[in-house]
């Protein structure tokens, strides 16, 4: 384990109104408080054998010095220096638990994220959008996250229905707006209301056809598919009633979404319609679709696309996903899923569960595991129960000792190449060829 920088040694200070040296949140940071942070829990594999013993206290303030730096620098008057600050303190959000800090500053973060918001350029509002997506993860639903998202929300709100505001501003919006909700609002009235904005935006996707002044164009098609995602988060913790009037008023629209030129369009509408098809069955089990033979073809066609001017990722994409969205509609089945982290296995057997877990794990990226074995909001989504509490001894008996795993990994690189050869050689009988 790397020994911890000497405090102040990342935080350089420079005069107001110039971009200063913002030392970028590194794994190494995270690894180390990880370690110290959350030994209680920890993946076996970090666990080293015979390591050197670390100053949890003295890694620990080291890491909040730094982070406090980082949230001094979001009010810099630098754009470049305030979008540094903030990407760093979203690698810090995604990668560990910070509670305790948070709570402590949740008003000057949330301050700081209005500011930014507001006043930024283009990047810098997607990266404070982010940043607000990963307080509310670390805060849960609580009391001090709805606060947060009293003071966020209309901000949100008003650059997702901003038609000058850029693109990519609209879209980090848009995402963030349903993902907070999804966490923070007990009122149905507030859900419904974020439901409403979100449908304004996507649902000009199903205009694309008749559209004339642009206003469906490719440009906004980002837009559209961030607003259906966040739709359709927000629609699995909706109640019964409710999620059968927006099946009607939107099952029979989807699929000409289906027909998009961009790819994303067509998943997002895909897995959409498979998620609307498992809720519609879960209320009624003898719930009929007029249209489904057409549907259903559409489906097949899609799952079995071989145009040549895709493409040949884009098409291996769309037939993996489409295959499971067709056994979805036809046959009410979904491909379980299992997801690995530390000593704990999940398993995805939903599309409302694989909805959820996708969207959580494209903000929290590599940081998906670690917030599924110690964040209290994730485990109780998915309803892990409380975090699984491993201490040090036990850790180490959880893991393969080095040389066994050396020795392991060698035999099976000489059975593998063993096989190979066999297969690669020339003399080998090949058999005769009439």
């Amino acid at each position: 384990m790397p020994k911890p920088k000497k405090r102040g040694s990342n935080h350089q200070r420079g005069a107001g109104g110039q971009s200063r040296n913002v030392q970028p949140f590194s794994d190494e940071d995270a690894s180390i408080e990880t370690m110290s942070h959350c030994s209680g829990f920890s993946d076996p594999a970090s666990f080293t054998e015979d390591g050197p013993e670390v100053d949890e206290e003295a890694t620990q303030e080291d890491l909040e010095y730094k982070l406090k730096g980082f949230i001094d620098l979001t009010l810099d008057k630098s754009a470049k220096t305030r979008q540094a600050a903030l990407e760093s303190l979203k690698s810090a959000f995604s990668s560990k638990i910070l509670f305790e800090f948070i709570m402590e500053r949740r008003m000057t973060l949330t301050d700081s994220i209005e500011r930014c918001i507001k006043k930024g350029k283009s990047d810098e509002q997607c990266a404070a959008a982010g940043l607000a997506c990963l307080l509310c993860v670390q805060m849960g639903s609580g009391i001090e996250s709805e606060e947060i998202f009293k003071t966020l929300g209309p901000v949100l709100k008003k650059i997702v229905c901003d038609g000058t505001a850029s693109i990519q501003a609209r879209q980090a919006c848009a995402t963030c707006f349903g993902i907070c909700c999804f966490i923070v609002t007990d009122d149905i009235t507030e859900l419904y209301s974020t439901m409403e904005c979100l449908e304004n935006i996507f649902t000009k996707a199903y205009q694309r056809d008749r559209d004339t002044n642009g206003v469906s164009s490719t440009h906004n098609t980002v837009l559209h598919v961030s607003a259906l995602l966040a739709w359709t988060l927000l629609l699995t913790i909706c109640p019964m009633n409710e999620v059968k009037k927006k099946i009607e008023m939107h099952l029979h629209k989807l699929p000409s979404l289906l027909s998009c030129d961009d790819l994303n369009m067509r998943i997002a509408a895909g897995e959409t319609l498979a998620l609307l098809f498992e809720l519609a069955r879960e209320t009624d089990a003898d719930f009929f679709y007029e249209d489904m033979d057409l549907l259903t073809e559409k489906l097949r066609a899609l799952a079995t696309d071989g145009n040549k001017h895709r493409a040949k990722v884009d098409k291996r994409k769309q037939r993996s996903v489409f295959r499971d969205v067709l056994r979805a509609v036809e046959e009410r089945d979904f491909p379980t899923e299992m997801v690995k982290f530390g000593p704990e296995r999940m398993y995805i057997d939903c599309w409302v569960k694989k909805q959820t877990y996708e969207t959580f794990k494209e903000i929290l990226g590599s940081g998906m595991q670690y917030h599924l074995q110690s964040n209290d909001f994730l485990r109780n989504v998915f309803e892990l129960g409380p975090p699984v509490m491993l201490d040090a001894a036990t850790l180490k008996t959880m893991k393969i000792p080095r040389f066994e795993r050396h020795l392991y990994n060698s035999a099976a690189f000489k059975a593998r190449t063993k096989a190979r050869s066999k297969c690669r050689d020339k003399r080998a009988d090949v058999g005769e060829f009439f």
